[in-house]
């Protein structure tokens, strides 16, 4: 059987020839998405009307996704530029986290036509210029809140995120717009350390020490007027559903639709998993770990799991490629962050949980060598992955079964009366 690939904004045929199973995001029915927006705005949770908070707001600051996500930011706009346009003070502020600040080519993506409009007053967050920051207190947990300044200066934000499972925060979209993605480095650094706990993964929030971290950090921000509106997309980036008012009450609500989306049914788990880092998520490797961490999920014990992930922009945050150099195994991996932790080492510890119960190989566009530093196996030929891996089973003696997950980076499988 031949199935398309992605790979990058292309698509590559592969052949399959033993048992297989595809998972993809399910397949929902969409509305009418400005009937989606303008009822979700309509009908805010926990708070006024958009239109009431914009009128009462002297200075407003919008904080965005970058574009290692597919948030539709430009669409949202596009429903609140007549609100917009009559403001005498809006900025914006892409929420980049950790991650560089976007190329032009990416401002566009995340702005559409608005970006020539706008692009005086558009700003992409810099974690590592500790002038930018402003410290609002300290979490429970001890994480310092050190936040963009500019937050605070205008007093008043709306937010504009998205929500899908995400592999230590439980659920990306809510409180992640300001942790991380508007916080300092030190302050993202603390809280993402967090994530080495088993608690930390998808779908879990009650319990997880990462996102209850970020609730509390919240706490911080009591005195800033905060307006959320959060989009739920389908696998191939259609509006589905959308919910606006409260930044918590928001995001919440937005889970249920989540669920019904990337929540998908497995009916067995195969010792072949292809799991695919899907345009604009293949950014860099950095990010395309979150493709890994959902296909182990689909993945019986000593398999193979092969990463398909363009690459576009290299490694990413280095700081865990540091951390794979220092070990000669996955376990090596494991045993060091018992004695320290740089922030991205939690990527690594991820991964290095995945490689001590199963071979992790990868096709990039990344050299041999980079992709080796990641104790990962490098192929520049999906196919010949394939081939290999079914070689291996057969070897073994094992029924070759294929789970192939087109979007990996969001497809959550859930094995038949699983969770």
């Amino acid at each position: 059987m031949n199935i398309d690939i992605p790979y990058g904004k292309e698509n590559i045929k592969v052949q399959i020839l033993h048992p297989y199973e595809i998972l993809m995001p399910n397949k929902v029915k969409c509305r009418n998405e400005n009937k989606v927006i303008q009822e979700a705005l309509e009908k805010p949770i926990g708070r006024e009307s958009f239109e009431k908070f914009i009128k009462k707001s002297e200075r407003l600051l919008i904080i965005v996704n970058d574009a290692t996500r597919p948030t539709p930011s430009s669409k949202i706009l596009e429903y609140l530029y007549p609100l917009l346009s009559a403001h005498p003070d809006v900025k914006f502020l892409v929420a980049t986290g950790v991650h560089r600040a976007p190329t032009k080519e990416e401002y566009q993506y995340i702005f559409g036509r608005f970006y020539e409009i706008f692009k005086d007053r558009i700003f992409a967050h810099d974690a590592r210029n500790e002038a930018d920051m402003i410290f609002l207190g300290n979490s429970k947990n001890g994480t310092e809140m050190y936040i963009n300044k500019m937050v605070v200066e205008s007093g008043n934000v709306l937010v504009i995120g998205s929500v899908e499972p995400h592999y230590f925060a439980g659920y990306t979209g809510g409180r992640k717009s300001f942790l991380p993605g508007v916080a300092s480095y030190k302050t993202i650094e603390m809280n993402h350390k967090l994530a080495l706990s088993e608690k930390a993964c998808s779908l879990a929030l009650e319990g997880n020490p990462v996102h209850e971290d970020m609730i509390d950090a919240m706490n911080v921000l009591k005195d800033i007027n905060v307006f959320s509106i959060q989009i739920v997309l389908t696998g191939d980036h259609r509006i589905y559903a959308a919910t606006s008012g409260d930044l918590l009450k928001s995001f919440q609500a937005a889970i249920q639709f989540a669920n019904k989306v990337f929540c998908v049914s497995l009916l067995k788990k195969g010792n072949i998993v292809l799991t695919i880092a899907p345009y604009p998520m293949d950014i860099d490797l950095y990010q395309s770990q979150k493709a890994l961490d959902n296909g182990k999920l689909a993945l019986e014990d000593n398999g193979v799991i092969i990463l398909i992930s363009k690459c576009r922009m290299g490694v990413g945050e280095d700081a865990f490629l540091d951390l794979f150099c220092k070990a000669e195994t996955p376990q090596g991996v494991l045993e060091i962050l018992g004695d320290e932790y740089k922030l991205g080492y939690h990527k690594a510890a991820k991964m290095a949980a995945i490689g001590v119960h199963a071979q992790m190989w990868a096709v990039t566009d990344l050299t041999d060598d980079i992709v080796k530093k990641a104790m990962l196996k490098p192929y520049r030929s999906v196919q010949k992955a394939i081939d290999d891996a079914v070689k291996i089973m057969q070897v073994e003696g094992r029924q070759p079964r294929v789970i192939v997950m087109p979007c990996g980076s969001l497809t959550i499988p859930v094995l038949q009366g699983g969770i």
